[in-house]
């Protein structure tokens, strides 16, 4: 597949670390204004860093718009006369609806908004997918190209903004809970590399257990909690001090901002 790749900021770059790893592709395009912030790029193979947005269009198939909101639509505009029917339009931009796209390059495109995470540079991303009724159709081939990098979740384009919170967003607030059991650790005398290894570990541990197993957390819950034990209390002391809530209540509050952004 011949991709490209414009904007190469947080995400873009996740995203072209992560093709690169699996050799997702015979060409590779990464366009930014900025080229001097993909240097590590420069050397690998069949990889052409550039400032020409529409330089990398023409000379793609699969087209990532790996940019923020308020700079999408500029850019989508710039490049609309180079976009032809056979293009697949991919957009990680939150918020930006796939009407949006249809109204700046044709609803006769195929057009796929894209929510991955970070996890993606490293093929560990879990990426939710909705198309446009032409892009149905390239569908399977996004699932292809995204399936390398983690997993995929096909779901209707009005729940990409809660994708978008539960997967995008989530990987800061797992990383905060991380950081909370580290700091625990370290109280309990344990030095701060040791904590986050401990912590760290045992995260990957649980997420793997579920993956693997198909259980609900609740039964690897029970599987660790004894009568009177040491874990069920300190279970207990979470939830009076209001853990599932302020978490509910954190993804709730990110959810109700990203909604405001997007009619802002």
């Amino acid at each position: 597949m011949k991709i490209a790749i414009i904007g190469t900021g947080n995400l873009g770059s996740s995203i072209a670390k992560g093709l690169i790893k699996n050799k997702s592709f015979t060409s590779l395009y990464l366009s930014d204004k900025n080229t001097a912030a993909v240097q590590a790029f420069y050397k690998e193979d069949y990889v052409t860093i550039t400032s020409d947005n529409a330089e990398a269009v023409k000379n793609s198939d699969v087209v990532i718009f790996a940019l923020q909101p308020r700079h999408i639509e500029g850019v989508m505009e710039s490049v609309a006369k180079c976009i032809k029917k056979h293009h697949v339009i991919m957009s990680v931009a939150a918020g930006f609806e796939i009407s949006k796209i249809e109204s700046l390059i044709g609803a006769d495109k195929n057009i796929i908004r894209v929510m991955p995470n970070t996890a993606i540079s490293i093929g560990k991303s879990m990426t939710c997918l909705a198309a446009n009724d032409k892009g149905e159709d390239k569908i399977e081939l996004a699932k292809k190209i995204f399936n390398q990098l983690g997993a995929t979740m096909v779901i209707p384009e009005e729940q990409i903004q809660a994708a978008t919170v539960i997967c995008a967003s989530g990987i800061a607030f797992w990383m905060r809970l991380i950081r909370a059991t580290t700091q625990g650790a370290i109280q309990l005398g344990f030095e701060a590399e040791e904590a986050h290894e401990l912590a760290v570990q045992t995260c990957f541990g649980s997420a793997s257990l579920l993956l693997e197993s198909g259980k609900h957390p609740e039964q690897e819950i029970d599987r660790v909690t004894t009568p009177s034990g040491c874990t069920i209390e300190g279970l207990n002391a979470m939830e009076h001090q209001g853990l599932s809530s302020a978490l509910i209540q954190g993804i709730v509050a990110s959810f109700e901002k990203i909604n405001h952004l997007k009619n802002s």
